[in-house]
């Protein structure tokens, strides 16, 4: 089969195209015909320090929509044919590929109304947001939210879902990623280059500050983030955490970290089996047209490398999906 090869850990200039055997399913597992795959941070991230357990050459790629082709012992809720969609194990061989394994019970059914690269858009930067805002979060109704990075994949999506849940957003962005936040639903944009952030939030809320925040971007946002919480408020932080002493938590503040993709390594079937869960209804949103996947390229497995280099720019709007059949 066709895939992208990392031979070492590199950067990602490095990952070429060449050929490897199709792998086979072992028990439990499902083996999926790949039709598209969501180019993620973690991509790069991953090919600069890799894992142990590896073995080369490796192909990344975590976010994975496809058919499924062959179906292993004890994999009894699948079977060929049937159109899934699943975030990886990032431990294991990924989706940059013609052919790709995963485990049954962490996969989920892609809607007859939701194209392949609609779907592999969604796990990584859709399920982290979801978790963050509804599992973690609890926002409600009412609630006044600060999502950082806006125009980001987690950024993009927790604007949306609180957006739909009926909270206020307001969001950081540069001003030419303004008016695209606000079609996501965010109510108010600060160009984090040109404003204090702080102090516009402050101004927003009547010195009230926020209900809740998701840190999206780095530990000095995070920290930022801790500054305008209202009291009771909390902070779910996918991307650096605050600093930690005493008064990060003054007036009942929670803080929370959130790395969902660690559930495959943990041993927990049932925190596994919620990958599937939370897929299920970040996918239905998109299927009734609630939330926008925000695929903004489509690109080809060979034009993966390039993807990955935009990302590490830090300025993509949306998500990159790579379509490879």
């Amino acid at each position: 089969m066709r895939a992208l090869l990392l031979d070492k850990t590199g950067p990602v200039s490095s990952l070429h195209v060449g050929d490897l055997p199709v792998p086979e399913p072992g028990t439990g597992e499902i083996r999926v015909k790949v039709r598209a795959v969501g180019l993620n941070p973690v991509d790069y991230k991953l090919a600069g320090r890799g894992n142990p357990n590896w073995k080369w050459p490796h192909v990344l790629g975590l976010d994975v929509a496809g058919v499924v082709d062959a179906v292993g012992a004890d994999a009894v809720q699948w079977k060929t044919g049937d159109r899934v969609f699943y975030h990886g194990d990032l431990s294991k061989p990924g989706g940059f590929a013609e052919y790709a394994i995963t485990t049954a019970h962490t996969t989920a059914r892609i809607p007859a109304n939701v194209g392949f690269v609609d779907a592999a858009a969604i796990p990584c930067a859709g399920l982290t947001a979801y978790e963050a805002v509804v599992r973690r979060l609890n926002v409600q109704p009412g609630h006044t939210v600060w999502m950082q990075g806006g125009a980001g994949g987690v950024g993009g999506f927790g604007v949306q879902i609180c957006a739909n849940i009926g909270a206020t957003v307001i969001t950081t962005a540069s001003e030419r990623n303004h008016e695209y936040v606000k079609s996501l639903g965010a109510a108010h944009a600060i160009d984090y280059g040109t404003e204090d952030v702080v102090a516009r939030i402050m101004e927003i809320t009547n010195g009230r500050g926020v209900d809740r925040v998701l840190g999206a971007v780095d530990s000095a946002t995070s920290d930022q983030g801790v500054a305008v919480l209202a009291f009771r408020g909390g902070i779910a932080c996918v991307a650096g955490l605050p600093t930690l002493n005493e008064s990060t938590f003054d007036d009942a503040k929670s803080v929370h970290r959130v790395a969902y993709g660690g559930a495959h390594t943990s041993n927990n079937r049932e925190a596994q089996v919620d990958l599937a869960r939370m897929a299920d209804e970040m996918i239905g949103l998109v299927a009734a047209k609630k939330i926008d996947p925000m695929v903004q390229q489509v690109i080809g497995l060979e034009d993966i490398p390039g993807g990955l280099a935009q990302l590490e720019t830090r300025h993509v709007r949306g998500k990159i999906v790579a379509e490879l059949g």
